[in-house]
């Protein structure tokens, strides 16, 4: 009989000792996860901010472009072949940076939204559609800015042809 009080109260420290193994394991892992929440919700805020900023680039990009596009047209009237040129090549690279812009800005808003993907904070998920929709700007813009970039090349092509007449 008095086996069975020792063995359950031999049991009883086992389950206790186990229990307290959890309880670090568990205190262990929770300070890991709390880390890694906070290092996603950084590269969160990190990848919105750079979708922004490539999104202001591509604007920028496209009012560039649009810049160099009316110095052809008003060139055109003008006869300026030289003036042309550069406009329409600075238009051209008003474009290329657009894009690239654009890309930049896809590429942070597809961070933020893998960054979203592992945690579900309100911040995060509100940081992840900020990214996409400045990649959405960016890439209107640098549609814009890539058409601004054609049509002044168009122009500047027809003036050439113009001038060699």
């Amino acid at each position: 009989m008095k086996e069975q009080p020792q063995s359950i109260d031999d049991k009883f420290a086992e389950f206790e000792r186990e229990l307290s193994d959890l309880r670090a394991i568990y205190t262990g892992i929770n300070a890991r996860y709390q880390e890694s929440l906070s290092s996603l919700s950084l590269l969160t805020m990190h990848a919105s901010e750079a979708a922004k900023r490539a999104a202001r680039s591509c604007e920028q990009s496209r009012i560039a472009a649009m810049n160099a596009n009316e110095v052809v047209k008003e060139a055109r009237s003008e006869k300026i072949m030289l003036a042309v040129q550069v406009a329409a090549t600075a238009a051209s690279m008003a474009a290329m940076a657009a894009v690239e812009s654009a890309a930049a800005a896809a590429a942070a808003a597809a961070a933020a939204a893998a960054a979203v993907s592992h945690q579900a904070e309100t911040a995060s998920l509100k940081a992840s559609a900020e990214a996409s929709d400045a990649s959405r700007i960016a890439a209107e813009a640098a549609a814009e800015a890539v058409r601004l970039a054609h049509q002044a090349n168009v122009i500047a092509s027809e003036m050439k042809k113009d001038s060699e007449k």
